[in-house]
This record gives structure tokens, C-alpha cells and sequence, in this order.
């Protein structure tokens, strides 16, 4: 069925290509909002250029982009009508487009591992070849889920709305692949179930042994990978609705309380607290050893991921986008991009793009990526930084070949 699918979307997408590429091209002439590309005039101001700029394949009269997803190999794009969309993360290539499920479901943000995309469409998670697009198994899941999934080596995690978080082997849903029994016979693939006071408000964080996730209900639980048996549980006096920050055993989590917490994700115990004095509802996020948080009306604050103590506090910004070397990109309230000095936080200048409102918040690497709801998408990066500075697996980074000079020309080679 899901060949069916995807042929007969294939089709539908060849036939529209022209049309929504055409009316992608520095500007949508039938959307009442004209949607320009940066020029290079504007970027090399700050010392930037466009890497390069493409469009989702997706209806843009009709549907709106969701998601922007990346990795340090490729830039997906998930719409509202099912749709997903890969590029290649440095050169902007479209790789592939597939349809998953029916329109105007719930979609989440999907996540990668080495070879996959895992999204979750409704009440099904697609598992997606990352290179070509095809879909490689199909997995109905038993509750409508709250927050997207993640996965290790051995299993795939899933927080619902009765507050349960499930762990479905990864080995038990290839063996049913191979036997033809997915997605109807998925129940199977469940590894075990955990049931918390409230909704899960985080996605899972997984290193294999132990499982991290947070419920409405103010806490923090740990979990062995394997058995399901409660490790510890961190509680505070509010609820925890952001993502967490990880960087080796680090775990830090950010509340309704106004605090921030790092504790030890192998015991719970916590190695420093600080408070902000504003409710803090979005993912901090974690580049080296700068932390930054982003308070409700408080700003942009960056401290020490190792001691808690504070760098500098950028008042204004709403949004971590992304970090080079030198600088911090982030948004303010009028949605411009904000371009800070990475070492102070000193304002550097602004680049108006409001219509590019899909935005990643891109701790992986050290580019900056930007889309429209209509799907048009562009990378931004520093001049001259032809190759991505991987900053979570510093270990992916492309090795560069050191080249000698040349001799300069009529002088003989020493001896």
C-alpha cells in the first residue's frame, strides 16, 4: 500500500515541480507577502554568504512547512500535508520527497540516526531511509503520542498523552519487517511501557542504559534501558515543558519554576542550580561548554555548562539559532535574525527575514537555516567555511587535506 502511495505521489509532485519551483524564485508572485532571498550585498556585511537556497515540494496555496530537521549530512523538511523533503546539508541537492499518511495530521519533528529518519505522523511512526527515501518499515503506535521520538542503538522511545513513555525494540521490528507482519502485528515490537502521573513534555534522552524524559507532573525520571526500572527521580515545583540539554553525562532541564538544573544523568545528582528569574519554556542549548537559555521576556543568557556561572545576558533575543567559531545567531521579537559576538554577547547588527519564520534551532552544526511556511529553504554560513563545524560529533567532521604551498615559480627545489 505504501508503494501505492508513494508512486501515485511521485506522480502528483512531477506534474507540480515546475510550478511551485517557478514561483519559488526570489519571490512568490501569487502570496500576498513577496519573499526575497538574501543578496550578497546584505550577508557580506557580516562577513556571510548563501551557501544556497531550494523549495520543498509541497503545495504552497494549501499547505504550511512544520518542521525544519537537520543532521550534519542532510536538512529535512516536514509540511502539514504529510510531505518530507531531504537536501543535502552542503550543497542544498533535493534528495528526495515521500508522503507519509493523510493530510493535516498531527506531525512532530523527526530524528536521525546513522542510516534513518524516524517521524511521527498521527499515530504511525515511519521509518525512512536517510540517502534515498524510502520508507523501510511502518510501526502503528498504541496511544496518541505527545512529543517526538528518539533512538538509540537497540531501541526507539515514545512519550504519549496518558503520560506513558514506550520502548519498541529495534531487532523485534526488523524481524517482523522481514516476516510481513508491520504494521499490523506492531504491538509486538514493544520492548515495556512506563507510566508517569501526567503527560510527557520532553522527547526521551538515551544513552543506551539509561532513559531520561520528563512529565507535566514536575519531574524528571531515569530508567533503565533494558527493564524499565526507575533508576531516580529529580522533582521540581513546576512543570518541566522544554527539551533537555545533554553533553556527556550532563543533563540539564529548565522550568516553570524560573530554574535551571544540571544534575548527573547516571545518579540524579544535582551539580548546580540557577535561577533566572523568568519562566524558561524553551530547550537550552548546549555548544562546548556555553549554555544558553532563553527565559520568557528575559533574553538570551549563556553561562558555564561546567560551573552555572554567568558569561553574559543579551536582553531582546527570543531564540538560539546557531553558533560558529565567533558568533551567535539568534531571533528577537520582531523576528529578525540577531547576530551576537559569541565571546560577550554583544550585538553585532540584525538581517531582516521575517518571512523565513521556520526556523532550526541548530546546535549540531555551525550553519544557519532558514524556511517559509510556503517551503522555501536556505542555508547561511560564514565566509570561506566550505565545510560544516560539526559541534555535537565533533568526530563527524570532514577531514581537510593539508596542501603545501607551491614553489614559487623559476626558484629550484631545496636539497
Amino acid at each position: 500500500m505504501m508503494t501505492a502511495i508513494k508512486k501515485s505521489f511521485t506522480l502528483g509532485l512531477a506534474l507540480a515541480a515546475s510550478a511551485i519551483w517557478s514561483s519559488a524564485v526570489l519571490a512568490q508572485s501569487s502570496s500576498k507577502v513577496s519573499v526575497e532571498i538574501p543578496t550578497t550585498r546584505v550577508l557580506s556585511r557580516y562577513g556571510l554568504e548563501l551557501a544556497w537556497w531550494s523549495q520543498a515540494l509541497m503545495n504552497p496555496k494549501r499547505d504550511k512547512l512544520k518542521h525544519l530537521v537537520v543532521d550534519e549530512d542532510n536538512v529535512y523538511l516536514q509540511a502539514s500535508n504529510g510531505t518530507a523533503t531531504a537536501f543535502n546539508a552542503d550543497s542544498g541537492k533535493r534528495l528526495w520527497a515521500v508522503q507519509l499518511g493523510n493530510r493535516d495530521e498531527p506531525v512532530f519533528p523527526g530524528v536521525t540516526n546513522q542510516k534513518h529518519l524516524l517521524v511521527v505522523h498521527s499515530m504511525t511512526l515511519y521509518c525512512i531511509e536517510r540517502f534515498s527515501g524510502k520508507v523501510a518499515w511502518e510501526l502503528q503506535l498504541p496511544v496518541i503520542p505527545s512529543v517526538g521520538p528518539t533512538v538509540d542503538d537497540e531501541h526507539i522511545y515514545i512519550g504519549s498523552l496518558d503520560g506513558s513513555v514506550y520502548s519498541f525494540e529495534l531487532r523485534k521490528i526488523y524481524d517482523l519487517k522481514t516476516k510481513n507482519l508491520l504494521p499490523s502485528w506492531s504491538f509486538q515490537a514493544q520492548r515495556w511501557r512506563y507510566r508517569t502521573g501526567k503527560e510527557i513534555t520532553t522527547p526521551v534522552s538515551s544513552d543506551g542504559v539509561l532513559v531520561n524524559f520528563a512529565s507535566r507532573d514536575g519531574s524528571l525520571y531515569a530508567v533503565s534501558a533494558t527493564e524499565r526500572k526507575l533508576k531516580y527521580q529529580f522533582e521540581t515545583d513546576a512543570p518541566i515543558a522544554a527539551p533537555f540539554a545533554t553533553s556527556g553525562n550532563s543533563l540539564v532541564l529548565v522550568s516553570e519554576d524560573f530554574h535551571v538544573y544540571c544534575v548527573n544523568s547516571d545518579t540524579g545528582a544535582i551539580r548546580w542550580e540557577y535561577a533566572s528569574g523568568f519562566p524558561i519554556r524553551k530547550a537550552p542549548r548546549v555548544i562546548g561548554d556555553e549554555l544558553f537559555i532563553l527565559p520568557e521576556q528575559g533574553g538570551m543568557f549563556c553561562v558555564s555548562l561546567h560551573t552555572g556561572k554567568d558569561r553574559w545576558i543579551r536582553p531582546g533575543v527570543t531564540n538560539f539559532l546557531a553558533a560558529t567559531k565567533t558568533r551567535i545567531f539568534g531571533s528577537d521579537a520582531n523576528g529578525n535574525i540577531v547576530i551576537l559576538n559569541r565571546e560577550n554577547g554583544q550585538h553585532l547588527g540584525s538581517l531582516p527575514l521575517r518571512p523565513f519564520s521556520v526556523r532550526m534551532e541548530n546546535e549540531r552544526t555551525d550553519r544557519l537555516y532558514l524556511a517559509t511556511p510556503s517551503g522555501i529553504v536556505l542555508c547561511v554560513k560564514e565566509q570561506g567555511s566550505e565545510f560544516a563545524k560539526n559541534h555535537k560529533y565533533p568526530d563527524r567532521t570532514p577531514l581537510v587535506p593539508e596542501i603545501e604551498a607551491e614553489e614559487p615559480a623559476g626558484q629550484p627545489n631545496a636539497q
